[in-house]
Protein backbone atom coordinates (compact mmCIF):
# COMPACT_ATOMS: atom_id res chain seq x y z
CA UNK A 1 0.00 0.00 0.00
CA UNK A 2 1.53 3.58 -0.95
CA UNK A 3 1.54 5.80 1.74
CA UNK A 4 1.00 9.66 1.90
CA UNK A 5 1.08 12.37 4.06
CA UNK A 6 -1.01 15.26 4.27
CA UNK A 7 -0.76 18.53 6.17
CA UNK A 8 -3.75 19.84 8.23
CA UNK A 9 -2.38 23.09 9.86
CA UNK A 10 1.50 23.22 11.81
CA UNK A 11 1.39 20.16 13.22
CA UNK A 12 -0.97 17.73 12.10
CA UNK A 13 -0.18 15.38 9.97
CA UNK A 14 -2.82 12.81 8.10
CA UNK A 15 -2.04 9.60 6.51
CA UNK A 16 -4.81 8.24 3.87
CA UNK A 17 -6.15 4.90 3.16
CA UNK A 18 -7.60 2.41 5.01
CA UNK A 19 -11.20 1.04 5.75
CA UNK A 20 -13.37 2.75 8.35
CA UNK A 21 -15.94 1.37 11.17
CA UNK A 22 -19.38 2.33 10.08
CA UNK A 23 -23.04 0.47 10.54
CA UNK A 24 -25.25 0.26 8.04
CA UNK A 25 -28.96 1.89 7.98
CA UNK A 26 -31.11 4.64 6.07
CA UNK A 27 -29.54 7.94 5.17
CA UNK A 28 -30.88 10.16 8.39
CA UNK A 29 -30.09 13.55 9.50
CA UNK A 30 -26.82 14.19 11.73
CA UNK A 31 -26.82 13.34 15.02
CA UNK A 32 -25.07 15.47 18.09
CA UNK A 33 -23.78 13.12 19.62
CA UNK A 34 -20.61 13.44 22.60
CA UNK A 35 -18.47 11.44 24.32
CA UNK A 36 -18.36 10.87 27.91
CA UNK A 37 -15.34 12.33 30.29
CA UNK A 38 -14.53 9.09 31.67
CA UNK A 39 -11.20 7.30 30.87
CA UNK A 40 -10.40 3.56 29.28
CA UNK A 41 -10.85 2.06 26.03
CA UNK A 42 -14.93 2.34 26.34
CA UNK A 43 -16.38 1.63 22.87
CA UNK A 44 -19.45 3.32 21.96
CA UNK A 45 -21.32 2.90 18.60
CA UNK A 46 -24.59 4.29 17.06
CA UNK A 47 -26.40 2.20 14.54
CA UNK A 48 -27.96 5.04 13.08
CA UNK A 49 -25.19 5.78 10.83
CA UNK A 50 -25.40 5.18 7.68
CA UNK A 51 -22.36 3.48 5.04
CA UNK A 52 -21.35 4.17 1.30
CA UNK A 53 -19.28 6.73 -0.23
CA UNK A 54 -18.44 9.84 0.86
CA UNK A 55 -21.68 12.41 0.85
CA UNK A 56 -22.05 16.10 1.55
CA UNK A 57 -23.30 16.49 5.17
CA UNK A 58 -23.40 18.78 8.26
CA UNK A 59 -22.30 17.56 11.74
CA UNK A 60 -22.22 19.25 15.34
CA UNK A 61 -19.84 18.99 17.38
CA UNK A 62 -19.16 18.53 21.36
CA UNK A 63 -17.07 21.26 22.81
CA UNK A 64 -14.67 18.94 23.63
CA UNK A 65 -14.34 18.24 19.60
CA UNK A 66 -14.33 21.68 18.67
CA UNK A 67 -11.42 22.39 21.17
CA UNK A 68 -9.43 19.49 19.87
CA UNK A 69 -8.15 18.19 16.02
CA UNK A 70 -10.27 16.35 13.48
CA UNK A 71 -8.36 14.29 10.82
CA UNK A 72 -10.15 11.85 7.97
CA UNK A 73 -8.81 8.38 6.04
CA UNK A 74 -10.51 8.20 2.80
CA UNK A 75 -13.35 5.53 4.64
CA UNK A 76 -14.20 8.20 8.17
CA UNK A 77 -13.67 11.07 9.64
CA UNK A 78 -11.95 11.10 13.21
CA UNK A 79 -12.13 14.07 15.43
CA UNK A 80 -9.73 14.04 18.71
CA UNK A 81 -10.77 15.54 22.14
CA UNK A 82 -9.12 18.23 24.45
CA UNK A 83 -9.87 15.05 26.89
CA UNK A 84 -7.39 12.97 24.66
CA UNK A 85 -10.70 10.51 23.22
CA UNK A 86 -11.72 10.04 19.99
CA UNK A 87 -15.13 10.19 18.10
CA UNK A 88 -15.33 8.00 14.75
CA UNK A 89 -17.78 9.32 12.34
CA UNK A 90 -19.11 7.95 9.18
CA UNK A 91 -17.97 9.47 5.36
CA UNK A 92 -21.61 9.10 4.76
CA UNK A 93 -23.41 11.23 6.65
CA UNK A 94 -21.12 12.69 9.37
CA UNK A 95 -22.89 10.79 12.44
CA UNK A 96 -20.62 9.08 15.42
CA UNK A 97 -20.31 5.11 14.16
CA UNK A 98 -17.51 4.95 17.97
CA UNK A 99 -16.13 6.67 20.72
CA UNK A 100 -12.70 6.01 22.72
CA UNK A 101 -13.41 8.22 26.53
CA UNK A 102 -10.86 9.88 27.98
CA UNK A 103 -10.36 12.47 31.05
CA UNK A 104 -7.12 13.81 30.78
CA UNK A 105 -6.58 18.00 30.95
CA UNK A 106 -4.34 20.09 29.54
CA UNK A 107 -3.02 21.82 26.29
CA UNK A 108 -3.37 19.23 23.07
CA UNK A 109 -0.93 17.98 20.62
CA UNK A 110 -3.15 17.75 17.58
CA UNK A 111 -3.69 14.68 16.08
CA UNK A 112 -2.19 12.11 14.13
CA UNK A 113 -4.10 10.14 11.51
CA UNK A 114 -2.07 6.95 10.82
CA UNK A 115 -4.37 4.98 7.89
CA UNK A 116 -1.53 2.48 6.66
CA UNK A 117 -1.40 1.40 10.64
CA UNK A 118 -4.84 1.83 11.11
CA UNK A 119 -3.98 4.22 14.27
CA UNK A 120 -5.31 7.50 15.24
CA UNK A 121 -3.19 9.35 17.77
CA UNK A 122 -3.03 12.52 19.86
CA UNK A 123 -1.34 13.84 23.26
CA UNK A 124 -2.83 16.07 25.71
CA UNK A 125 -1.07 17.09 28.35
CA UNK A 126 2.11 14.02 28.64
CA UNK A 127 0.04 11.20 27.36
CA UNK A 128 -0.04 9.57 24.04
CA UNK A 129 -3.21 7.84 23.37
CA UNK A 130 -3.69 6.04 20.03
CA UNK A 131 -7.34 4.10 18.81
CA UNK A 132 -7.88 1.21 16.66
CA UNK A 133 -9.56 2.83 13.47
CA UNK A 134 -11.16 -0.49 12.62
CA UNK A 135 -12.51 -1.13 16.13
CA UNK A 136 -12.75 1.79 17.52
CA UNK A 137 -11.15 0.86 20.70
CA UNK A 138 -8.65 2.23 22.71
CA UNK A 139 -5.30 0.68 20.95
CA UNK A 140 -2.68 2.10 23.94
CA UNK A 141 -1.60 5.02 25.96
CA UNK A 142 1.99 6.37 26.27
CA UNK A 143 3.15 8.72 29.21
CA UNK A 144 5.65 11.15 28.52
CA UNK A 145 8.73 10.46 31.24
CA UNK A 146 9.80 14.52 32.17
CA UNK A 147 6.69 15.63 33.06
CA UNK A 148 6.34 17.93 30.72
CA UNK A 149 3.51 18.73 27.84
CA UNK A 150 3.56 17.20 24.49
CA UNK A 151 3.10 19.60 21.66
CA UNK A 152 4.02 18.20 18.35
CA UNK A 153 3.05 14.88 16.89
CA UNK A 154 4.25 13.50 13.22
CA UNK A 155 3.99 9.85 11.87
CA UNK A 156 5.55 7.44 9.23
CA UNK A 157 6.29 4.51 8.31
CA UNK A 158 4.80 2.84 11.29
CA UNK A 159 6.41 5.11 14.04
CA UNK A 160 4.54 7.88 16.08
CA UNK A 161 7.00 10.88 17.23
CA UNK A 162 6.33 13.41 19.77
CA UNK A 163 7.71 16.68 20.87
CA UNK A 164 7.13 17.86 24.51
CA UNK A 165 7.39 21.77 25.90
CA UNK A 166 11.11 23.11 25.05
CA UNK A 167 13.33 23.89 28.39
CA UNK A 168 12.67 27.38 29.21
CA UNK A 169 16.84 27.98 29.73
CA UNK A 170 18.18 25.45 27.40
CA UNK A 171 15.65 25.75 24.25
CA UNK A 172 15.96 21.49 24.33
CA UNK A 173 12.48 18.80 23.88
CA UNK A 174 12.59 15.73 24.48
CA UNK A 175 11.68 13.44 21.01
CA UNK A 176 9.69 10.73 21.43
CA UNK A 177 9.49 7.70 19.00
CA UNK A 178 6.92 5.01 19.47
CA UNK A 179 5.48 1.92 17.68
CA UNK A 180 2.14 3.16 15.69
CA UNK A 181 0.88 -0.60 16.04
CA UNK A 182 1.70 -1.04 20.22
CA UNK A 183 2.81 1.99 21.79
CA UNK A 184 6.18 0.45 22.09
CA UNK A 185 9.10 3.09 23.17
CA UNK A 186 11.47 3.17 19.82
CA UNK A 187 14.14 5.94 21.45
CA UNK A 188 14.30 9.22 23.20
CA UNK A 189 16.14 12.03 22.22
CA UNK A 190 16.97 15.56 23.66
CA UNK A 191 16.69 17.68 20.59
CA UNK A 192 16.76 21.74 19.72
CA UNK A 193 13.50 22.73 18.97
CA UNK A 194 11.05 25.96 18.55
CA UNK A 195 7.52 25.82 19.32
CA UNK A 196 4.87 26.05 16.74
CA UNK A 197 7.90 24.31 14.34
CA UNK A 198 6.29 21.31 12.56
CA UNK A 199 7.78 17.82 13.02
CA UNK A 200 8.08 16.24 9.74
CA UNK A 201 8.80 12.55 8.87
CA UNK A 202 9.81 10.97 5.46
CA UNK A 203 11.72 8.25 3.84
CA UNK A 204 12.99 6.85 6.93
CA UNK A 205 13.54 10.28 8.64
CA UNK A 206 12.48 12.92 11.17
CA UNK A 207 13.27 16.40 10.78
CA UNK A 208 12.79 18.97 13.67
CA UNK A 209 14.01 22.81 13.43
CA UNK A 210 14.85 24.86 16.26
CA UNK A 211 14.36 28.40 14.47
CA UNK A 212 17.96 28.56 13.23
CA UNK A 213 18.68 24.77 11.91
CA UNK A 214 17.13 21.67 10.95
CA UNK A 215 17.90 18.72 12.03
CA UNK A 216 17.56 15.30 10.02
CA UNK A 217 17.61 11.55 12.75
CA UNK A 218 17.66 8.24 11.35
CA UNK A 219 13.82 6.66 11.72
CA UNK A 220 14.86 3.70 13.52
CA UNK A 221 17.83 4.62 15.83
CA UNK A 222 17.14 8.67 16.79
CA UNK A 223 20.57 9.52 15.37
CA UNK A 224 21.59 12.83 13.90
CA UNK A 225 22.39 11.95 10.24
CA UNK A 226 22.90 15.88 8.91
CA UNK A 227 21.88 19.32 9.87
CA UNK A 228 21.46 22.50 7.61
CA UNK A 229 24.75 24.29 6.86
CA UNK A 230 25.18 27.33 9.72
CA UNK A 231 25.03 29.55 7.00
CA UNK A 232 21.64 28.95 5.47
CA UNK A 233 19.27 30.83 8.04
CA UNK A 234 15.80 28.85 8.61
CA UNK A 235 13.41 30.95 11.05
CA UNK A 236 10.36 28.43 10.06
CA UNK A 237 9.95 25.10 8.41
CA UNK A 238 7.47 24.42 5.29
CA UNK A 239 7.17 21.03 4.84
CA UNK A 240 4.41 18.73 2.63
CA UNK A 241 5.10 15.85 0.16
CA UNK A 242 9.24 15.05 0.55
CA UNK A 243 10.11 18.48 0.91
CA UNK A 244 11.55 21.21 2.88
CA UNK A 245 11.90 24.44 2.73
CA UNK A 246 13.10 27.67 5.01
CA UNK A 247 11.12 30.77 5.09
CA UNK A 248 11.47 34.27 7.30
CA UNK A 249 9.18 33.90 10.77
CA UNK A 250 5.84 34.69 11.22
CA UNK A 251 6.84 36.29 13.99
CA UNK A 252 8.87 38.24 13.21
CA UNK A 253 8.36 42.14 13.65
CA UNK A 254 10.87 43.53 10.69
CA UNK A 255 10.56 44.60 7.23
CA UNK A 256 13.02 41.80 5.43
CA UNK A 257 13.32 38.27 5.49
CA UNK A 258 16.20 35.44 4.87
CA UNK A 259 16.11 34.18 1.60
CA UNK A 260 13.80 31.53 1.19
CA UNK A 261 15.80 28.14 0.47
CA UNK A 262 14.28 24.66 -0.49
CA UNK A 263 16.58 21.90 1.27
CA UNK A 264 17.63 18.73 -0.27
CA UNK A 265 16.37 15.96 2.64
CA UNK A 266 19.51 14.18 2.57
CA UNK A 267 22.01 16.60 3.09
CA UNK A 268 19.76 19.90 4.28
CA UNK A 269 21.94 21.47 1.99
CA UNK A 270 20.57 24.60 0.08
CA UNK A 271 18.74 23.71 -3.22
CA UNK A 272 18.14 26.28 -5.72
CA UNK A 273 14.80 28.27 -4.96
CA UNK A 274 12.84 30.41 -6.81
CA UNK A 275 12.25 33.57 -4.76
CA UNK A 276 13.56 35.77 -2.07
CA UNK A 277 10.14 37.55 -0.39
CA UNK A 278 9.95 41.30 -0.15
CA UNK A 279 6.48 40.54 2.13
CA UNK A 280 6.26 38.68 5.64
CA UNK A 281 5.92 34.99 4.99
CA UNK A 282 3.15 33.42 6.92
CA UNK A 283 1.98 30.19 6.28
CA UNK A 284 2.65 27.36 3.47
CA UNK A 285 1.41 24.07 2.04
CA UNK A 286 3.31 21.52 -0.49
CA UNK A 287 1.79 19.00 -3.13
CA UNK A 288 2.98 15.74 -3.43
CA UNK A 289 5.09 16.83 -7.12
CA UNK A 290 6.39 20.21 -5.43
CA UNK A 291 4.20 23.12 -5.86
CA UNK A 292 4.61 25.22 -2.69
CA UNK A 293 1.84 27.27 -2.33
CA UNK A 294 2.81 30.18 0.26
CA UNK A 295 1.27 33.05 2.37
CA UNK A 296 2.80 36.35 2.48
CA UNK A 297 1.26 39.41 4.73
CA UNK A 298 1.44 42.74 3.11
CA UNK A 299 4.83 44.57 4.62
CA UNK A 300 2.41 47.49 5.48
CA UNK A 301 -0.85 46.15 5.91
CA UNK A 302 -0.71 42.70 7.64
CA UNK A 303 -4.31 42.33 7.52
CA UNK A 304 -3.93 40.96 3.64
CA UNK A 305 -1.97 39.73 1.19
CA UNK A 306 -1.54 37.28 -1.69
CA UNK A 307 -1.06 33.35 -1.99
CA UNK A 308 2.25 32.63 -4.13
CA UNK A 309 2.68 29.55 -5.88
CA UNK A 310 6.19 28.26 -7.00
CA UNK A 311 7.37 25.06 -9.07
CA UNK A 312 10.26 23.90 -6.28
CA UNK A 313 10.91 21.05 -8.79
CA UNK A 314 11.42 23.67 -11.81
CA UNK A 315 12.92 26.47 -9.77
CA UNK A 316 10.09 29.39 -11.22
CA UNK A 317 6.87 31.02 -9.71
CA UNK A 318 3.88 30.10 -11.41
CA UNK A 319 1.37 32.35 -10.27
CA UNK A 320 -0.04 34.70 -7.42
CA UNK A 321 -3.74 35.80 -6.01
CA UNK A 322 -4.97 38.03 -3.40
CA UNK A 323 -6.17 37.10 -0.18
CA UNK A 324 -6.95 37.26 3.44
CA UNK A 325 -5.13 34.89 5.88
CA UNK A 326 -7.00 31.45 5.43
CA UNK A 327 -6.34 28.08 6.24
CA UNK A 328 -5.30 25.89 3.03
CA UNK A 329 -4.97 22.32 1.92
CA UNK A 330 -4.48 20.62 -1.42
CA UNK A 331 -6.70 18.20 -2.39
CA UNK A 332 -7.39 16.48 -5.79
CA UNK A 333 -4.37 18.45 -7.73
CA UNK A 334 -5.72 21.63 -6.60
CA UNK A 335 -5.08 24.30 -4.04
CA UNK A 336 -8.14 24.60 -1.58
CA UNK A 337 -8.88 27.77 0.43
CA UNK A 338 -11.30 30.04 1.87
CA UNK A 339 -12.20 33.53 -0.48
CA UNK A 340 -10.57 36.75 1.00
CA UNK A 341 -13.30 38.32 3.86
CA UNK A 342 -13.50 41.10 2.85
CA UNK A 343 -14.97 40.03 -0.93
CA UNK A 344 -18.23 41.30 -0.07
CA UNK A 345 -19.73 39.90 -3.41
CA UNK A 346 -17.80 35.95 -2.70
CA UNK A 347 -17.09 35.90 0.84
CA UNK A 348 -17.78 32.84 2.82
CA UNK A 349 -16.79 30.19 0.30
CA UNK A 350 -14.56 27.28 -0.47
CA UNK A 351 -12.28 28.69 -3.54
CA UNK A 352 -10.11 25.66 -5.13
CA UNK A 353 -7.41 26.21 -7.66
CA UNK A 354 -5.60 24.28 -10.12
CA UNK A 355 -2.05 24.01 -8.83
CA UNK A 356 -0.27 24.81 -12.05
CA UNK A 357 -2.95 26.88 -13.88
CA UNK A 358 -3.66 29.10 -11.02
CA UNK A 359 -6.23 31.62 -11.07
CA UNK A 360 -5.98 32.29 -14.59
CA UNK A 361 -6.63 28.61 -15.81
CA UNK A 362 -9.64 27.66 -17.75
CA UNK A 363 -11.77 24.60 -18.50
CA UNK A 364 -11.32 21.93 -16.03
CA UNK A 365 -8.41 24.27 -14.68
CA UNK A 366 -10.51 26.96 -14.14
CA UNK A 367 -10.91 28.34 -10.44
CA UNK A 368 -14.36 27.45 -8.27
CA UNK A 369 -15.93 27.77 -5.76
CA UNK A 370 -18.44 26.79 -3.31
CA UNK A 371 -22.03 27.91 -2.26
CA UNK A 372 -21.46 30.58 0.91
CA UNK A 373 -22.13 29.33 3.87
CA UNK A 374 -21.70 31.11 7.95
CA UNK A 375 -19.14 28.83 9.13
CA UNK A 376 -16.34 29.84 6.59
CA UNK A 377 -15.92 33.19 7.91
CA UNK A 378 -12.63 34.00 9.68
CA UNK A 379 -14.75 34.22 13.29
CA UNK A 380 -15.61 30.90 13.27
CA UNK A 381 -11.95 30.16 12.76
CA UNK A 382 -12.45 27.33 10.06
CA UNK A 383 -9.92 24.61 8.97
CA UNK A 384 -9.52 22.14 6.12
CA UNK A 385 -9.64 18.20 7.01
CA UNK A 386 -8.79 16.93 3.58
CA UNK A 387 -9.80 13.43 3.62
CA UNK A 388 -7.07 11.96 0.31
CA UNK A 389 -7.46 9.39 -1.69
CA UNK A 390 -9.89 9.81 -4.52
CA UNK A 391 -12.79 10.95 -2.41
CA UNK A 392 -13.95 14.19 -4.45
CA UNK A 393 -14.72 15.75 -0.79
CA UNK A 394 -13.17 18.20 1.54
CA UNK A 395 -14.63 18.68 5.20
CA UNK A 396 -14.41 22.32 6.74
CA UNK A 397 -14.12 22.29 10.66
CA UNK A 398 -15.48 25.46 12.07
CA UNK A 399 -15.01 26.07 15.93
CA UNK A 400 -16.65 29.15 17.52
CA UNK A 401 -19.94 26.73 16.57
CA UNK A 402 -18.53 23.60 16.36
CA UNK A 403 -19.52 21.71 13.42
CA UNK A 404 -17.98 19.81 10.26
CA UNK A 405 -19.45 20.07 7.01
CA UNK A 406 -18.73 17.68 3.93
CA UNK A 407 -18.90 19.32 0.54
CA UNK A 408 -17.49 17.76 -3.04
CA UNK A 409 -14.57 19.57 -3.59
CA UNK A 410 -15.54 22.54 -5.68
Amino acid sequence: MKRQIVAVGAALLVLVGCAGNTTSGGPKSPAVSSPSGDSGPTVETTSRSVSGPWRAWTASLSSREAHGSCGSTAHQVVCATNSGGFVGRSRADGRITWTVPAGDHGKSAGLVVDAADERAVTAVAGRLRAANLRTGAQAWAHQLRTGRTYLALGAADGIVYALDTPDPFTGTAALDAVRASDGTPLWHRTVAWSTGEPLAAFRGRVYTADGTRVTARDARTGDTVATSPTGVECPHLVTGGHYLVCTGSPFSAGDTFPPMRRLDPATLRPLPTPRNTIDKPVRGVISDDGVLVLYEAGAEDTSAGNWFAYDLENDRKLWSTYATEADAAVAGGRFVTFTPGNDRTARGRVLTIDLHAGPHGTGTAAPRMSAAYSQTRGGEHPVFVAPGGDTGHVVVMARTHGSLRSLPLP
